[in-house]
């Protein structure tokens, strides 16, 4: 029996991961945090029974501990209540599942407290890769990838040295806009940006794919996951969404990890880690597939990808702010506040115009992302 507890209960990867749980049997929920979805985390406390339960809002949680009244769980809110769901003592690992730089601390304490970090929250390596990565050394902690290409970039590690490594190779779907220049995104409206192709994601990493920012963030926790550098990690396009990532090696061998693009695969495999188990679900079939196509990522037209690589290799506080504003964008143009093209726009002129601090601490990376925030807000109010 696996106890777990998850940050992000009632968001695309956590209900996936709660559905892992119920196919399987044998894993306790120990703890569940949400925003605001308070019906939904009503539904499974119900089902999962976990000793803990964490909203966003105090006024939230006073509801919900009304809605709760007959069942013995301890409702929490806010910060707080997100550290004691991460460092709650029956629990081995943690999923972090939950959008935006709030996990940061949450991960660090969780770390400390011993726990094993099945890691859905790309931004706590994006922006503070550089205080995680030897922190979980120092605890002695795994930290097991959720990303399905960094999940696949794992499974092709499998038995093979980081040291042996020469590329990683990213893949990419493309997003609904593939082969679109700017002049033919310049219309584009929220409903088109939110027709992915291949993968059901939440909203917000959803138009992060439609702009390539989401491979940016990518290739940012490439680096610090597996010990590479920048020059390291290639993006490739495959449409199909069939090869999830790879690894080529010194010797010129190259590892790839397949399947249907499902992200049950990546949760069920960071949770069971190193073993494998059943999951139901559909198999590829090549015969039908036909075949499986490569293409050079479109740089010029998705700026998103090429302003990664250099927030990620100016390092510091440039990774933060590349966030930060990538993620105010996106809420203004879910708001329809701006149009599709400015979300790069925006990340580009947050990068020169907030300061640059070099290896910034958790309180030095919370100041980056709310200048990322002020800037934006002073123009876009």
């Amino acid at each position: 029996m696996k106890t777990i507890a998850i940050l992000g209960s009632t968001g695309s990867i956590g209900t996936q991961t709660l559905e892992v749980a119920r196919a399987n049997g044998d894993i306790r929920v120990a703890a569940l945090a949400a925003g605001k979805n308070i019906a939904l985390l009503e539904q499974q406390v119900r089902e999962f029974r976990p000793k803990l339960a964490c909203v966003q809002e105090e006024k939230d949680a006073a509801m919900l501990r009304g809605a709760l009244a007959d069942m013995d769980v301890r409702v929490v809110s806010g910060m707080e209540g997100l550290l004691e769901t991460a460092v709650l003592p029956e629990t081995e690992i943690l999923v972090t599942a939950i959008v935006g730089m709030i996990g940061i601390r949450p991960t660090i304490e969780a770390m400390k407290a011993g726990k094993d970090i099945a890691l859905a929250n790309k931004e706590t390596l994006v922006t503070a890769g550089h205080l995680i990565m030897p922190l979980a050394q120092q605890c002695g902690v795994r930290i097991l990838p959720v990303d399905s290409e960094h999940s696949a970039i794992f499974q092709s590690l499998n038995g093979e040295s980081k040291k042996e490594i020469s590329r990683i190779l990213l893949t990419a779907s493309g997003g609904p806009f593939r082969g679109k220049t700017r002049a033919d995104m310049a219309g584009v409206q929220v409903e088109d940006a939110l027709k992915h192709p291949n993968w059901s994601m939440g909203r917000k990493i959803t138009i992060d794919s439609a702009t390539m920012v989401n491979k940016g963030l990518e290739v940012m926790e490439a680096k610090w996951l597996f010990g590479v550098t920048y020059d390291q990690v290639e993006v490739v396009v495959q449409p199909q969404s069939v090869i999830h990532s790879m690894v080529e090696f010194q010797d010129g061998a190259v590892m790839a990890q397949l399947g249907t693009p499902d992200m049950k695969l990546p949760i069920q495999y960071a949770l069971y880690y190193p073993q494998r188990r059943f999951l139901s679900g559909e198999r590829l079939d090549f015969a039908k597939l036909g075949r499986i196509t490569f293409e050079a990522p479109d740089t010029e037209n998705f700026r998103g990808l090429s302003l990664a690589y250099e927030a990620g290799r100016a390092g510091g506080n440039r990774p933060a702010v590349f966030n930060a504003a990538n993620e105010r964008a996106v809420s203004l143009f879910l708001d329809r506040k701006i149009g599709f093209l400015e979300i790069t726009d925006i990340i580009q002129e947050a990068l020169e115009s907030v300061p640059f601090q070099d290896s910034p601490g958790v309180e030095q990376i919370l100041e980056a992302e709310a200048a990322a925030y002020e800037l934006i807000g002073n123009r876009w109010r």
